[in-house]
């Protein structure tokens, strides 16, 4: 089985857990990833390209999730998404067909939480470009951001964190300071790894918080 049924908080190197994002308390969109690294302070996962997405039915208060206009499966080349509890971001790191060429990719997303499956986020709509070459940093969808803010679509208090993790993470771009490890631009995933099933509906629904410190 590929998907995770235990209860210990720790994922393994190599395993295929389940990322959903909620919306509504509903899963709005979910994938497969693999497990990089799991560590005190970093969670690194996999998504590879042709990775199939599984959509919530039903009505959203935001309306349909945007990439299901688009495909079903991930058309970028693979990505590996980089994450420490607690923060309000993931850095994604974004290469080129023949990996020649790389960015740093901020998502703004609720802190993700561990759950039966895999985790649990929401992407917040605020994003931050970071060239691998070292040119200047550029804000992305910042109208989509603040229009959602404005229409009250984020929890109370949520748009401000937001705006202040993205304020101290821009400051240390600024300082020279991104905290993340530039040698996660060199990292390759194991040529056995292959791109995981979809995550069938009913699944998306079974998955159960993990109590903390639980192992």
């Amino acid at each position: 089985m590929w998907f995770r049924t235990g209860m210990t908080e720790r994922f393994s190197p190599g395993q295929v857990v389940v990322r959903r994002e909620l919306l509504d308390n509903r899963p709005w969109i979910t994938y497969p990833v693999r497990v990089v690294e799991d560590g005190e302070d970093l969670l690194a996962l996999y998504l590879a390209q042709g990775t199939p997405m599984t959509f919530g039915s039903g009505p959203f208060s935001w309306g349909p999730h945007p990439w299901q206009a688009v495909a079903d499966t991930w058309q970028s080349p693979g990505v590996l998404q980089l994450q420490r509890p607690g923060d309000l971001y993931a850095v994604w790191v974004f290469w080129n067909d023949d990996r020649s060429r790389h960015d740093w990719y901020v998502n703004f997303q609720r802190p993700f939480r561990r759950t039966t499956l895999g985790i649990d986020t929401l992407d917040l709509e605020l994003d931050i470009r970071v060239p691998g070459d070292g040119g200047a940093y550029r804000w992305k969808d910042v109208d989509h951001f603040e229009s959602r803010a404005a229409a009250g679509g984020f929890a109370e208090g949520e748009a401000d964190r937001v705006r202040e993790a993205a304020r101290e993470l821009t400051l240390a771009l600024d300082r020279g300071e991104a905290w993340w490890d530039p040698a996660w631009s060199r990292w390759h995933p194991d040529t056995a790894w292959t791109v995981p099933e979809r995550v069938p509906e009913a699944l998306t629904e079974s998955a159960r918080p993990v109590e903390a410190g639980r192992s």
